[in-house]
């Protein structure tokens, strides 16, 4: 039994492809929806399952043509996060038998599948379940020097239980043998792991921020973020920073972690003062009451990409006070703080062997005075003309 998926998002497509194998079908996918004619002649699915918003065809010209030249002998799905009452309706009048709304479980839409075409003899055990998310995410994950420390299984884990993430691991110039550890977690898994390697140590400013323009090339994702290497932030609270940007307007939701009930929030006494002080300053700078703008962990639409990351950092260990700097000198300070949402973590915990230790808070101090300085307000001069009429007045 052939199956034809068409999505113009691989990260969408290869899940459903690898558990519709597993089941029995012979399965092809389709992301330039421009060739969905031709495969579906040349393949002769006995089931096409497609998206609706597509960049350049739209799913209901497929389905269109498919039911004006292959009339009833070819069952079509629609799996899309399209949710209109009018498109829906479109889409059974041109003939689709069922439409799938994202996000939406891998065992539903391998059920919807069996009772449309049948299950093949050879069927297997199902696998675990696996959403179907509507958005693609894109993950910069900076490394310098993490052979020993890097939480291999916890990553691998993440992107199989979790559909639409692609993780880029940044090796920023490791002394150990990081770069080997990051290209065996990316064998076999291409699609979804992606290992960006710089030849010299730039620091973390500069890790992020190419990984960060090399991802916003893939066309497939909608939100690109960053994270530390170390997950003191959980991945399951990554994840929910991702459903607060995908479910809002914000340009920017950055994780926060302050102290609240039910949170396990771990600091050292001392450090949390010294972060304290420097909060009060970050604060002063850009006008903005943030709780904590160094979380590491944020995530981006894509069109801001260019704003926040073009142009190199002044500095490398506070670059996200000059991405909120960034994004207020663009936009207009207020019209910035409404582009921002801080949102609290439930778990963070200062991990062994971070590379910040206290003695840095000096340096930090003088990095906040350089941003200050760098990203001042400039004073406007006037004109010749503006001089000249001055003058006459």
């Amino acid at each position: 039994m052939k199956v034809l998926a068409i999505d113009d998002q691989q990260l969408v497509l290869l899940p459903l492809q690898k558990r519709l194998i597993h089941l029995g079908y012979d399965v092809n996918i389709l992301t330039d929806a421009n060739k969905a004619k031709d495969s579906i002649k040349n393949f002769k699915p006995d089931l096409v399952i497609v998206d609706i918003n597509m960049p350049t065809v739209s799913g209901l010209e497929i389905i269109k043509f498919i039911r004006e030249n292959y009339q009833n002998n070819m069952s079509i799905m629609v799996l899309s996060g399209d949710t209109k009452d009018a498109t829906i309706t479109q889409a059974f009048e041109l003939g689709i038998d069922d439409y799938m709304k994202k996000p939406l479980s891998l065992n539903e839409i391998c059920a919807r599948v069996k009772r449309l075409i049948g299950a093949p003899k050879q069927a297997k055990t199902e696998l675990p379940n696996v959403i179907i998310q509507e958005r693609c995410v894109g993950v910069v994950i900076p490394c310098y020097n993490e052979e020993e420390r890097l939480l291999s299984k916890e990553f691998l884990s993440f992107v199989e239980e979790n559909s639409g993430y692609h993780l880029c691991f940044v090796n920023d110039g490791s002394k150990d043998n990081t770069l080997q550890v990051l290209k065996a977690l990316q064998k076999g898994r291409e699609d979804f792991i992606t290992v960006y390697d710089c030849d010299k140590n730039g620091g973390k400013a500069e890790a992020v921020r190419l990984g960060m323009l090399h991802m916003a090339k893939k066309e497939d994702l909608d939100f690109i973020g960053f994270l530390d290497a170390d997950l003191s932030t959980d991945l399951k609270d990554f994840d929910q920073l991702v459903k607060t940007i995908e479910q809002s307007d914000f340009k920017i939701v950055s994780g926060s972690r302050i102290s609240r009930m039910g949170a396990n929030i771990t600091k050292e006494s001392a450090r949390k003062i010294i972060s304290l002080t420097i909060n009060y300053i970050i604060r002063k700078i850009l006008k903005m009451d943030f709780k904590d703008t160094q979380c590491g962990a944020k995530i981006f639409r894509k069109d801001i990409i260019n704003i926040a990351f073009k142009d190199k950092f002044v500095t490398q260990w506070i670059f996200d006070v000059e991405i909120f700097k960034r994004m207020s000198l663009h936009f207009g300070l207020k019209q910035a703080k409404a582009m921002l949402c801080e949102q609290p973590l439930r778990r963070w915990i200062h991990a062994d062997g971070s590379k910040l230790s206290m003695k840095d808070s000096v340096k930090i101090v003088m990095q906040l005075a350089q941003i200050a300085w760098v990203y001042r307000p400039k004073k406007k001069t006037l004109t010749t003309a503006n001089t000249i009429d001055l003058n006459i007045v």
